[in-house]
């Protein structure tokens, strides 16, 4: 059924549950991509010498879309927070070393992955993202073209 608007602030109204939804599936995408990120990165290395308490695998977040204004947001993120029973480390040095493919600082190997830009680059970089949106709104029955 055709809907009619008659301004800017309908228009809104109008898209703000598809708006919603969809950025919901592109910050579900994101979170799914930096969870295998963090599990291949825990995958790249057995320690020795400690015993891991997993806080970091478990430090992604993901914020349910809310609007703001007449723009809808979510987040997805890593929790530094959340990893603070490191010794010598805060969280977020922790993070950053991942982010550069290092554990604990070290270089183990050249198979980690680094773990946010690896993520930015399969879900925003090559386009991933957009495909999505564009899918999601045809899905909607909007006319698209890219």
């Amino acid at each position: 059924m055709a809907k009619h608007i008659k301004n800017m602030d309908e228009l809104a109204k109008a898209l703000q549950p598809v708006m919603s939804g969809m950025v919901d599936e592109l910050a579900e995408r994101v979170y799914e991509t930096l969870n295998y990120f963090l599990q291949e990165y825990y995958n790249s290395y057995d320690p020795k010498s400690y015993i891991r308490q997993f806080d970091f695998l478990r430090s992604a977040v993901k914020v349910e879309p809310k609007v703001v204004g007449n723009k809808v947001t979510a987040s997805v993120y890593i929790d530094t927070d959340y990893m603070d029973n490191y010794y010598n480390a805060t969280g977020l040095q922790v993070a950053s070393w991942a982010n550069k493919g290092l554990h604990g600082g070290l270089n183990t190997g050249d198979n980690t992955p680094h773990v946010w830009d690896d993520t930015m680059k399969t879900t925003i970089e090559n386009g991933e993202l957009l495909k999505l949106a564009i899918e999601h709104l045809k899905s909607k029955g909007f006319s698209v073209r890219n």
